[in-house]
């Protein structure tokens, strides 16, 4: 099947129209329909097993689905093999090749091709330099550190020019050091190409930090789409609202916080969950009141386990005030409370109370 390439591939769109993949009596993934945009970086994000990796391979072409279609800009690229997708890939081993040198591993894709030598020289020249590979290219992969490696295999997908690059969990093989270093040069990296960039994780601060928007999957289903903020202050279900963020939301029974004297809003009903998120919650000498169950000391801050009409509720609080003890009271805005059906587990719908007003204190 001979596929003609768009006019301007770098600004095709990544499109899943009701893609699904089985395999015999397990579902993968169900019903995916998505549109990747173009020169931007998407984040597949979830936990192990949710489809991830599943989805990246069915874009790359490695995979084909059970049902559904997949396309790059206008062109159908369902049954079309890898080589016809225009797009590169790095995987989370680096796939180098141990015997080749760094200048060889970054090339070869380049050399199979037969891409004419002075062209694959100035590429060379201008990748390694912008990947900090100069004074590397002669040595062999064994000669070199873990980020070293990832600098080679991101260099290796972008002198081959192509407009698309797939990521599965690329950082995930590196120290939390390196790690936060790397997020930062593959953001500014997919940046000043242009680059349409699909990166799959487990980590939610690497797609909260880099993406422009993440897909959050769960058991092989769109969970939600939008960009880091919104998923993370309008979580669609309660899966989402403890997936994101650090430490989780609470999910507290409106009944408990009923029993313990709380204002709520009219939609808090028996059956209700109320979403809070832990450095939403404030304490002071009046408001709610909880019995402190624990205090954790976590440098920046500290995380205060209490209960609520019985229910577990964690608080996160600046370290250097001073260490509650005793009876509790909590406070928090209004507009930080989130509403979740306990039997569907979706969002509810509902406006929240004005706050009260607070003077102005006036001028002596």
């Amino acid at each position: 099947m001979m596929i003609a390439p768009d006019n301007n591939p770098a600004d095709a769109a990544v499109t899943l129209d009701g893609v699904g993949r089985s395999f015999d009596a397990a579902v993968a993934l169900s019903d995916i329909n998505l549109t990747f945009a173009p020169q931007r970086f998407t984040a597949l994000l979830g936990p192990s097993g949710c489809g991830k990796s599943t989805l990246l391979r069915l874009v790359a072409g490695l995979d084909r689905p059970t049902k559904g279609r997949v396309l790059i800009g206008a062109r159908d690229v369902t049954d079309a093999p890898p080589v016809a997708r225009d797009l590169s890939m790095v995987f989370q081993s680096y796939a180098l090749f141990p015997h080749l040198t760094v200048r060889d591993n970054i090339l070869f894709g380049l050399s199979v091709r037969r891409v004419p030598r002075a062209d694959q020289d100035a590429r060379l020249a201008r990748v390694a330099g912008m990947m900090g590979l100069d004074t590397l290219l002669a040595r062999k992969p064994a000669q070199l550190s873990g980020g070293q490696q990832q600098r080679v295999a991101l260099a290796r997908a972008v002198i081959s020019e192509r407009p698309i690059c797939l990521m599965d969990e690329p950082l995930s093989n590196l120290d939390a050091k390196l790690r936060a270093e790397m997020r930062l040069e593959l953001r500014a990296l997919q940046q000043r190409l242009g680059l349409t960039v699909i990166y799959v994780t487990h980590d939610q601060v690497e797609a909260m930090t880099m993406a422009d928007r993440i897909v959050l999957l769960n058991a092989g289903r769109v969970e939600q789409e939008g960009t880091p903020e919104d998923i993370y202050r309008h979580p669609a279900t309660t899966f989402v609202a403890r997936f994101i963020g650090t430490p989780p939301m609470n999910l507290i029974p409106a009944d408990s916080l009923h029993r313990a004297g709380a204002a709520l809003p009219p939609e808090a009903v028996s059956g209700t969950l109320v979403g809070l998120r832990p450095e939403e919650i404030m304490l002071g000498d009046h408001g709610t009141p909880a019995d402190l169950d624990s205090v954790e000391f976590l440098g920046a801050d500290l995380l205060i386990t209490a209960r609520v009409g019985g229910a577990p509720v964690v608080i996160r609080r600046p370290a250097h005030l001073p260490r509650p003890s005793g009876r509790l009271h909590l406070t928090w805005p209004a507009d930080a409370l989130h509403l979740f059906d306990a039997a569907t587990f979706r969002r509810i719908a509902f406006t929240p109370a004005p706050l009260p007003a607070v003077p102005l204190l006036q001028p002596s």
